[in-house]
């Protein structure tokens, strides 16, 4: 028998969700930012899904979602995997290890996440480029104690940081006497030196330096 536990249902709200689902025996995810729990008796969530998401259709189709909630211990990588649109031609699950089916048949996601939650919807709403899924919840389990992840904590802890392009240092040399301009030591590229600036040996101006090779 299929149980409740209104602790999971404590991780939702401002979190991101690998929201599942299943048809004609074909699993499906996508990550999403909005879930949150509506009516106490009986327990229902709304969610929020972007229309271009296959998993969208299926959910019209068929009716069911699972929801993962992703904790502040997930990888990068889970949000690479599942990432935050999904594919008619692409099986998300098919190389992802951590994961199990709930007692409606859909898979839900282990690693990285507090709690899974199921639905069954009983309304929809048309939000232009969303749907809007209420449903009633059918089972609910906690995971694990692990703090629910915001977009903010996605951005600030989990989400790599741009990785900056280096300015490779070049080295420019007088052609009259040999003195070298290193841009590394000297911390301004050749090109920003004012015009009549000179080479600090024989004093000729910057026109008589070249780019060392």
């Amino acid at each position: 028998m299929s149980s409740i536990n209104k602790t999971a249902l404590f991780t939702l709200s401002y979190g991101l969700f690998v929201l599942s689902a299943n048809e004609n025996g074909k699993d499906n995810a996508c990550i999403i930012n909005t879930a949150q729990m509506v009516t106490d008796t009986p327990v229902r969530i709304t969610v929020a899904v972007n229309k271009q998401n296959y998993t969208h259709d299926m959910i019209v189709n068929t009716g069911r979602f699972n929801i993962s909630v992703i904790s502040q211990k997930a990888q990068f990588d889970l949000f690479t995997h599942f990432g935050f649109s999904s594919g008619r031609d692409t099986d998300k699950f098919a190389a992802f290890s951590d994961i199990k089916r709930s007692e409606n048949g859909l898979v839900y996601v282990t690693k990285g996440t507090n709690a899974f939650i199921s639905a069954e919807v009983e309304t929809t709403l048309d939000c232009g480029t969303h749907t809007l899924f209420i449903a009633k919840v059918t089972e609910a389990e906690k995971i694990s104690d692990d703090e629910s992840a915001t977009y903010d904590y996605y951005f600030k802890h989990i989400k790599p940081a741009p990785v900056k392009k280096e300015t490779q240092a070049r080295v420019w040399v007088c052609k009259i006497c040999g003195y070298e301009y290193d841009e590394s030591k000297e911390g301004i590229p050749f090109e920003q030196l004012p015009e009549d600036w000179v080479c600090l040996w024989c004093k000729h101006p910057k026109s008589d330096f070249e780019l060392k090779q």
